[in-house]
């Protein structure tokens, strides 16, 4: 642990800048994290339920079980069996808009993730770039180019750098898993509002 204070604190006044980053991507990784889990339902187990509802007590029951489930798939069916009784054209626009809401939410944050994947290193490049300028200044002033001139210079140059692309490569690691999470969620909502759409259109011949 000591070890990498002294790390850090070698590396500049650039390392703080980066660090600021890092704690910023970890807090919206944890919060991107439980947010997630909590949407991320059984879909196949969940629509066997909606069917059987909506098979023995009509729109009221499906309505009712897409309440008592959690996650962004049982709450844009909810959206569009709360229009039912206005028409399928009204269930479906109903279902489109509680969709758009949803990826809206399951994707605030990723933003936030990806500015720090960007900045963590451009802000590393940034500090080896004042190491540099350092090292340089220091064989200026000494007029000596000894690897003991210029080696603090260095030592902050590639610190910065190799910490600002750990972060990076860390919230980069996070963010294609969220991303990955994202695309099967918005995946479950799409497949899920074709089968209701079916199954409204079934219940409707049969009546």
């Amino acid at each position: 642990m000591d070890g990498l204070v002294e790390l850090f604190n070698t590396g500049g006044d650039f390392m703080w800048p980066i660090l600021i980053l890092f704690i910023i991507g970890l807090g919206y990784v944890i919060e991107r994290f439980i947010t997630l889990t909590r949407a991320s339902v059984n879909t196949r187990k969940f629509l066997a339920r909606l069917h059987s509802a909506l098979a023995e007590g009509g729109v009221e029951a499906a309505a009712e079980e897409c309440e008592k489930t959690p996650g962004p798939v049982a709450s844009i069916l909810h959206a569009g069996l709360s229009r039912a009784n206005r028409g399928l054209e009204s269930v479906e626009k109903s279902i489109t808009n509680a969709g758009s809401l949803e990826m809206a939410f399951l994707e605030r944050g990723m933003t936030v993730l990806a500015t720090v994947i960007v900045l963590a290193p451009m802000l590393g490049f940034t500090g080896t770039v004042s190491g540099m300028v350092g090292a340089f200044d220091s064989i200026k002033k000494a007029n000596d180019i000894s690897p003991a001139v210029v080696a603090g210079g260095i030592s902050e140059a590639l610190l910065t750098t190799l910490f600002g692309l750990v972060v990076a490569m860390i919230i980069q690691i996070f963010y294609n898993y969220f991303t990955s999470r994202i695309d099967k969620l918005i995946l479950d909502m799409e497949e899920s509002s074709v089968e209701l759409m079916d199954a409204l259109v079934e219940l409707e011949d049969n009546k």
